[in-house]
């Protein structure tokens, strides 16, 4: 009878741990932006600028383990899509000042708004989800494992 229990304990245990991970899978939303992807076959810092700007998903190992780092991006309330840890996209934005709505799933939705500058000199932009929101920045300058990168196909 006590190995029953253990047993049964186990198989609950297990049950709750993948139900945790399985659980964080964030739904894909249809993009309704035209992705650039001719003629940067290599992307280069000297080809981004002028509108065309670069939207990078860099989630951190912590963020990849559990299936958390999938986000979703709205620009002014249009749907820009959805990133996977380590894709990219590039788009076209006429200067002006966006509004920026990142959505991840954490157990909980993680919502944040964030208000972006888009000008002549606005070349890479960095998403990052992390435990209690999101976390956007312009660095203007492509991360370290670059090459490591793929471009987002448009789902």
């Amino acid at each position: 009878m006590k190995q029953y229990f253990i047993k049964l304990f186990k198989q609950s245990v297990l049950c709750f741990i993948l139900f945790l991970v399985f659980s964080c899978g964030l739904k894909s939303i249809p993009s309704e932006y035209t992705f650039i992807k001719n003629g940067f076959e290599k992307v280069e810092l000297d080809n981004l600028g002028n509108g065309k700007v670069l939207i990078y998903n860099g989630a951190d190992i912590l963020h990849k383990i559990d299936n958390t780092s999938r986000i979703n991006i709205w620009i002014n309330d249009k749907p820009l899509g959805q990133l996977k840890a380590s894709e990219y996209v590039i788009i076209d934005l006429k200067k002006d000042t966006y509004k920026f709505k990142v959505q991840h799933l954490d157990v909980v939705n993680m919502r944040s708004m964030d208000e972006v500058e888009i000008d002549e000199k606005t070349k890479v932009i960095k998403i990052k989800p992390n435990v209690t929101s999101n976390k956007l920045r312009v660095t203007n300058e492509l991360p370290k494992n670059f090459d490591k990168f793929k471009y987002a196909l448009k789902r």
